[in-house]
């Protein structure tokens, strides 16, 4: 299988693609700290700059969407009205990454240090007020959130662990007893975002692989969807039709020359039947 080019080079590093019921797909521009709305034929319909960096955008189940910046979170209304949550962090050398809401609402985001650096990542779990706590202390690339479709399991990717991890999630206990789900080559890349299909198949972006790869709920490699971009950054399913693959790409640290069609989005219809999206609370 092999993704076709859906938009043009709009982004820089094009991150956190996401398809938000009534209001179509979105994705993030991570370094410019845009979000984008795109339209269904790939032209983008609107670019928001929000600060810094754009990490992530989800829905609220009161309206509007929830945005982590680089080290703070921006509440957006249904009419565009903007709130700034205070600032998580201090450390300026950390900033959010990748993130999703579990079953109750919950937003849960991710954060990265900017050069990589073993275990200064955390991944915060965000209450309907907006209170954030730790609920992993020492991670390195925060990466992908997202559950399956009974929401028993949240799967979770630490990029440098070439690993994607499984947890089980109940409302009582939370996150726990995190464990290997299935594992990605180097060669093959790096697991960065990922996506859970209506059928529980979990599709993961490798960065570095030029490639989606799709794992059965056992684990087993199911499927490779080739992508004519080297850093592959994110994917989602949604679409008009509900089983589209929209695939996100980054042009970080390439020259043109080696970049390409990187920055654009890519996709492949009749991929798989969408999961919708989780809510978040805050």
């Amino acid at each position: 299988m092999r993704a076709e080019q859906f938009t043009d080079i709009v982004t820089g590093h094009g991150e956190g693609p996401v398809w938000l019921p009534g209001r179509g797909l979105h994705c993030v521009d991570m370094d410019n700290g845009h979000v984008l709305r795109l339209a269904d034929d790939g032209t983008v319909e609107q670019r928001l700059h929000v600060g810094a960096i754009a990490a992530v955008v989800r829905p609220r189940v009161s309206g509007g969407t929830v945005i982590a910046a680089e080290r703070h979170l921006v509440l957006l209304d249904d009419a565009g009205n903007r709130e700034d949550l205070p600032e998580v962090f201090a450390d300026s050398s950390v900033r959010f990454n990748d993130g999703g809401c579990d079953p109750d609402g919950a937003f849960y985001c991710g954060t990265m240090a900017y050069d990589q650096a073993p275990g200064r990542g955390r991944l915060f779990r965000f209450a309907a007020d907006g209170t954030p706590e730790v609920v992993l202390p020492s991670v390195t690339v925060s990466n992908g959130f997202w559950f399956s479709p009974d929401g028993s399991l949240a799967y979770y990717n630490d990029t440098p662990t070439h690993h994607v991890d499984v947890f089980d999630w109940s409302p009582e206990t939370g996150l726990i007893e995190r464990r290997h789900f299935a594992a990605i080559d180097p060669d093959d890349g790096s697991p960065d975002g990922l996506t859970v299909d209506a059928d529980g198949y979990v599709w993961v972006a490798c960065w570095g692989g030029s490639a989606v790869r799709r794992f059965a709920p056992d684990g087993r490699l199911d499927e490779v969807i080739e992508v004519p971009a080297t850093q592959v950054s994110s994917c989602t399913l949604g679409g008009p039709t509900g089983d589209t693959l929209y695939i996100t790409t980054s042009r970080e640290g390439l020259s043109d020359a080696e970049a390409g069609l990187a920055g654009a989005l890519f996709v492949v219809e009749r991929a798989a039947p969408a999961q919708a999206v989780l809510p978040a609370r805050i």
